[in-house]
């Protein structure tokens, strides 16, 4: 998955979130090495992509103040899950990704989404000016 490439500032900050509450979670439920835990690995390709397309793009909100639903209902369950399970749990392997993203959560509740802010709508534009 080349996460590097697509996403950056504020939605890789909340990839490499979700990505250390998948291996938390991954890990205290004896899926094995993530790498090789396909359901996990599929997860985290899906929230990518999610995060990619999220109509706010650098502004995205967290995703439980969120009035644009953009998972699907079971995997929006699947998220719950994971970050129910693994959200306190972030404390001591990753205390400041922790607090950062329990203050990210404190903002208010947005508007409707602004035209073309998505990460990948202005990926695509910027590829097609250097055309």
């Amino acid at each position: 998955m080349a996460t590097q490439e697509l996403l950056q500032g504020k939605l890789l900050r909340e990839f490499q979130t979700i990505q250390a509450m998948v291996e938390i979670y991954c890990r205290a439920h004896k899926h094995g090495d993530m790498s090789d835990c396909q359901a996990c690995q599929e997860f985290l390709q899906y929230a990518h992509t999610r995060l990619d397309r999220c109509p706010y793009g650098q502004e995205k909100p967290t995703c439980n103040k969120c009035p644009v639903h953009c998972y699907k209902p079971h995997m929006k369950e699947k998220a719950r899950e994971i970050m129910i399970f693994a959200g306190p749990k972030m404390l001591l392997p990753h205390p400041i990704m922790a607090i950062r993203h329990l203050l990210s959560g404190r903002g208010d509740i947005p508007g409707k989404p602004p035209l073309h802010q998505s990460n990948r709508h202005l990926r695509k534009q910027q590829e097609a000016k250097t055309e």
